[in-house]
Protein backbone atom coordinates (compact mmCIF):
# COMPACT_ATOMS: atom_id res chain seq x y z
CA UNK A 1 0.00 0.00 0.00
CA UNK A 2 1.43 3.39 -0.94
CA UNK A 3 2.00 6.09 1.69
CA UNK A 4 -0.78 8.34 0.39
CA UNK A 5 -3.34 5.54 0.79
CA UNK A 6 -2.08 4.72 4.29
CA UNK A 7 -2.43 8.38 5.25
CA UNK A 8 -5.92 8.66 3.76
CA UNK A 9 -7.20 5.50 5.44
CA UNK A 10 -5.87 6.53 8.83
CA UNK A 11 -7.33 10.01 8.48
CA UNK A 12 -10.72 8.68 7.43
CA UNK A 13 -10.64 6.33 10.41
CA UNK A 14 -10.47 9.38 12.70
CA UNK A 15 -13.84 10.66 11.50
CA UNK A 16 -16.78 10.97 13.88
CA UNK A 17 -19.45 8.35 13.11
CA UNK A 18 -22.59 9.93 11.62
CA UNK A 19 -24.86 8.59 14.37
CA UNK A 20 -22.76 10.38 17.02
CA UNK A 21 -22.34 13.54 14.95
CA UNK A 22 -26.09 13.76 14.37
CA UNK A 23 -26.69 14.05 18.12
CA UNK A 24 -23.97 16.64 18.75
CA UNK A 25 -25.47 19.78 20.37
CA UNK A 26 -22.67 21.94 18.91
CA UNK A 27 -20.36 21.78 15.91
CA UNK A 28 -17.37 19.71 17.14
CA UNK A 29 -15.18 20.97 14.30
CA UNK A 30 -15.51 24.67 14.97
CA UNK A 31 -12.29 26.24 16.24
CA UNK A 32 -12.26 29.03 18.82
CA UNK A 33 -10.71 32.19 17.43
CA UNK A 34 -9.16 33.27 20.73
CA UNK A 35 -7.15 30.07 20.98
CA UNK A 36 -5.58 30.68 17.56
CA UNK A 37 -4.87 34.40 17.94
CA UNK A 38 -1.34 35.56 17.18
CA UNK A 39 0.54 36.36 20.41
CA UNK A 40 1.94 39.86 20.81
CA UNK A 41 5.41 38.33 21.24
CA UNK A 42 6.19 35.48 18.83
CA UNK A 43 7.15 32.13 20.29
CA UNK A 44 10.57 31.05 19.10
CA UNK A 45 10.15 27.56 17.66
CA UNK A 46 11.96 25.42 15.09
CA UNK A 47 9.16 26.28 12.64
CA UNK A 48 9.71 30.01 13.10
CA UNK A 49 13.47 29.64 12.70
CA UNK A 50 13.05 27.56 9.55
CA UNK A 51 10.77 30.18 7.98
CA UNK A 52 13.12 33.01 8.95
CA UNK A 53 15.99 31.16 7.29
CA UNK A 54 14.00 30.81 4.08
CA UNK A 55 13.03 34.48 4.18
CA UNK A 56 16.67 35.54 4.58
CA UNK A 57 16.69 39.35 4.18
CA UNK A 58 12.92 39.51 3.65
CA UNK A 59 9.99 38.45 1.52
CA UNK A 60 6.31 37.58 1.39
CA UNK A 61 4.47 34.85 3.26
CA UNK A 62 1.37 32.77 2.50
CA UNK A 63 -0.16 31.23 5.63
CA UNK A 64 -2.43 28.28 4.78
CA UNK A 65 -4.92 27.50 7.52
CA UNK A 66 -3.83 30.75 9.10
CA UNK A 67 -6.16 31.02 12.08
CA UNK A 68 -5.30 34.34 13.70
CA UNK A 69 -1.91 34.42 12.01
CA UNK A 70 0.40 33.03 14.69
CA UNK A 71 2.67 31.45 12.06
CA UNK A 72 2.84 34.46 9.74
CA UNK A 73 3.12 37.17 12.37
CA UNK A 74 5.92 35.34 14.17
CA UNK A 75 7.95 36.52 11.16
CA UNK A 76 7.22 40.24 11.48
CA UNK A 77 10.34 42.25 10.83
CA UNK A 78 11.31 39.93 8.01
CA UNK A 79 8.10 39.86 5.93
CA UNK A 80 6.79 42.54 3.59
CA UNK A 81 3.31 41.12 2.99
CA UNK A 82 1.18 38.32 4.47
CA UNK A 83 -1.67 36.41 2.84
CA UNK A 84 -3.91 34.34 5.10
CA UNK A 85 -6.09 31.44 3.91
CA UNK A 86 -8.73 29.91 6.18
CA UNK A 87 -12.20 28.36 6.01
CA UNK A 88 -13.52 30.35 8.99
CA UNK A 89 -14.32 33.99 8.35
CA UNK A 90 -13.83 34.86 12.01
CA UNK A 91 -10.27 33.52 11.79
CA UNK A 92 -9.64 35.74 8.77
CA UNK A 93 -11.07 38.72 10.65
CA UNK A 94 -8.61 38.01 13.47
CA UNK A 95 -5.77 37.67 10.96
CA UNK A 96 -6.68 41.00 9.38
CA UNK A 97 -6.89 42.77 12.73
CA UNK A 98 -3.48 41.41 13.75
CA UNK A 99 -1.94 42.54 10.45
CA UNK A 100 -3.32 46.04 10.86
CA UNK A 101 -2.05 46.21 14.44
CA UNK A 102 1.42 45.43 13.11
CA UNK A 103 1.18 47.85 10.15
CA UNK A 104 1.76 44.93 7.82
CA UNK A 105 0.25 44.79 4.30
CA UNK A 106 -2.01 41.76 4.05
CA UNK A 107 -4.71 39.94 2.13
CA UNK A 108 -7.17 37.25 3.21
CA UNK A 109 -8.67 34.42 1.17
CA UNK A 110 -11.69 32.49 2.42
CA UNK A 111 -11.93 28.84 1.45
CA UNK A 112 -10.47 25.39 1.56
CA UNK A 113 -6.96 24.61 0.39
CA UNK A 114 -6.13 23.65 -2.34
CA UNK A 115 -9.46 24.77 -3.82
CA UNK A 116 -8.50 28.43 -3.36
CA UNK A 117 -4.82 28.05 -4.24
CA UNK A 118 -5.18 29.97 -7.51
CA UNK A 119 -6.88 32.86 -5.71
CA UNK A 120 -4.25 32.88 -2.98
CA UNK A 121 -1.41 33.13 -5.48
CA UNK A 122 2.25 32.70 -4.64
CA UNK A 123 4.65 33.93 -1.98
CA UNK A 124 8.32 33.60 -1.19
CA UNK A 125 7.59 31.30 1.76
CA UNK A 126 4.50 29.20 2.45
CA UNK A 127 3.72 28.20 6.02
CA UNK A 128 0.99 25.83 7.20
CA UNK A 129 0.72 25.03 10.89
CA UNK A 130 -1.42 22.22 12.31
CA UNK A 131 -3.49 21.68 9.18
CA UNK A 132 -2.21 18.38 7.80
CA UNK A 133 -4.16 16.31 10.32
CA UNK A 134 -7.35 17.83 8.90
CA UNK A 135 -6.49 16.63 5.38
CA UNK A 136 -7.46 13.24 3.96
CA UNK A 137 -6.16 13.50 0.39
CA UNK A 138 -2.66 14.76 1.13
CA UNK A 139 -0.89 14.79 -2.28
CA UNK A 140 -2.99 17.61 -3.87
CA UNK A 141 -2.64 19.64 -0.68
CA UNK A 142 1.14 19.30 -0.65
CA UNK A 143 1.54 19.89 -4.38
CA UNK A 144 -0.40 23.13 -4.07
CA UNK A 145 1.73 24.27 -1.12
CA UNK A 146 4.87 23.60 -3.13
CA UNK A 147 3.56 25.31 -6.26
CA UNK A 148 2.67 28.42 -4.26
CA UNK A 149 6.18 28.81 -2.80
CA UNK A 150 9.04 30.59 -4.56
CA UNK A 151 11.64 29.65 -1.94
CA UNK A 152 10.27 27.00 0.36
CA UNK A 153 7.56 25.53 2.58
CA UNK A 154 7.40 25.12 6.35
CA UNK A 155 4.78 22.77 7.78
CA UNK A 156 4.23 22.30 11.50
CA UNK A 157 2.22 19.35 12.78
CA UNK A 158 1.82 17.18 15.83
CA UNK A 159 3.55 13.83 15.50
CA UNK A 160 0.13 12.19 15.86
CA UNK A 161 -3.38 13.57 15.52
CA UNK A 162 -3.72 16.49 17.97
CA UNK A 163 -6.86 14.99 19.51
CA UNK A 164 -5.54 11.42 19.75
CA UNK A 165 -5.09 11.96 23.49
CA UNK A 166 -8.90 12.05 23.73
CA UNK A 167 -9.28 8.51 22.39
CA UNK A 168 -9.90 7.01 25.86
CA UNK A 169 -12.78 9.45 26.32
CA UNK A 170 -14.43 8.41 23.06
CA UNK A 171 -14.45 4.87 24.44
CA UNK A 172 -15.61 6.02 27.87
CA UNK A 173 -18.51 8.19 26.72
CA UNK A 174 -19.48 6.55 23.41
CA UNK A 175 -18.03 3.04 23.50
CA UNK A 176 -16.08 4.00 20.37
CA UNK A 177 -12.64 2.50 19.77
CA UNK A 178 -10.50 4.89 17.73
CA UNK A 179 -8.00 3.45 15.22
CA UNK A 180 -4.36 4.51 15.25
CA UNK A 181 -3.62 8.08 14.16
CA UNK A 182 -1.68 9.07 11.09
CA UNK A 183 1.79 10.25 12.13
CA UNK A 184 4.56 12.56 11.02
CA UNK A 185 6.33 9.54 9.56
CA UNK A 186 3.24 8.83 7.46
CA UNK A 187 3.25 12.41 6.18
CA UNK A 188 6.95 12.22 5.34
CA UNK A 189 6.26 9.02 3.42
CA UNK A 190 3.71 10.87 1.27
CA UNK A 191 6.14 13.72 0.65
CA UNK A 192 8.81 11.29 -0.48
CA UNK A 193 6.38 9.68 -2.91
CA UNK A 194 5.94 13.17 -4.38
CA UNK A 195 9.70 13.58 -4.78
CA UNK A 196 10.08 15.85 -1.74
CA UNK A 197 12.73 15.11 0.87
CA UNK A 198 11.89 17.35 3.82
CA UNK A 199 14.12 18.31 6.70
CA UNK A 200 12.35 16.99 9.82
CA UNK A 201 12.81 18.36 13.31
CA UNK A 202 10.85 17.00 16.27
CA UNK A 203 10.39 19.09 19.39
CA UNK A 204 8.16 19.54 22.43
CA UNK A 205 5.46 22.21 22.45
CA UNK A 206 5.30 24.15 25.68
CA UNK A 207 1.59 24.93 25.50
CA UNK A 208 -1.26 22.55 26.21
CA UNK A 209 -5.01 22.70 26.08
CA UNK A 210 -6.97 21.62 29.11
CA UNK A 211 -10.41 23.03 28.44
CA UNK A 212 -13.23 20.69 29.50
CA UNK A 213 -15.84 22.76 27.63
CA UNK A 214 -13.91 22.42 24.37
CA UNK A 215 -13.27 18.72 25.00
CA UNK A 216 -16.97 18.06 25.65
CA UNK A 217 -17.87 19.83 22.42
CA UNK A 218 -15.24 17.86 20.52
CA UNK A 219 -16.69 14.65 21.98
CA UNK A 220 -20.20 15.69 20.83
CA UNK A 221 -21.39 15.84 24.44
CA UNK A 222 -23.92 18.29 25.90
CA UNK A 223 -22.89 20.99 28.34
CA UNK A 224 -24.20 19.08 31.35
CA UNK A 225 -21.48 16.43 30.78
CA UNK A 226 -18.64 18.97 31.17
CA UNK A 227 -18.06 18.15 34.88
CA UNK A 228 -17.62 14.46 34.00
CA UNK A 229 -15.10 15.39 31.32
CA UNK A 230 -13.27 17.72 33.66
CA UNK A 231 -12.94 14.99 36.29
CA UNK A 232 -10.94 12.68 34.01
CA UNK A 233 -8.80 15.04 31.92
CA UNK A 234 -5.80 14.91 34.23
CA UNK A 235 -5.69 11.12 33.88
CA UNK A 236 -4.94 11.32 30.16
CA UNK A 237 -1.49 11.09 28.64
CA UNK A 238 -1.12 14.15 26.44
CA UNK A 239 1.80 13.79 24.04
CA UNK A 240 2.98 17.26 23.00
CA UNK A 241 5.63 16.30 20.45
CA UNK A 242 5.47 18.45 17.34
CA UNK A 243 7.39 18.28 14.09
CA UNK A 244 8.61 20.89 11.64
CA UNK A 245 8.84 19.76 8.01
CA UNK A 246 10.78 22.08 5.70
CA UNK A 247 11.54 21.84 2.01
CA UNK A 248 12.92 24.23 -0.57
CA UNK A 249 11.68 24.76 -4.11
CA UNK A 250 13.24 25.91 -7.32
Amino acid sequence: MDAATVWAERQEGRGIPPEILAKAPNNPFHHDVDYFAAPSQPVDTPSRRAALELLADGGTVLDVGCGGGAAAFALVGRITHATGVDQQQDMLDSFAAAARARDLPYRTVAGRWPDVAAEAGTADVVVSHHVLHNVVDLPPFVRALTAAARRGVVVEMMTQHPTAWLDPLWERFHGLHRPPSATTDDAVGVLRELGIEPAVQRWERASDRRDPVWVARRLCLPEDRVPEVDAVLDDLDRVRTAATLTWTVG
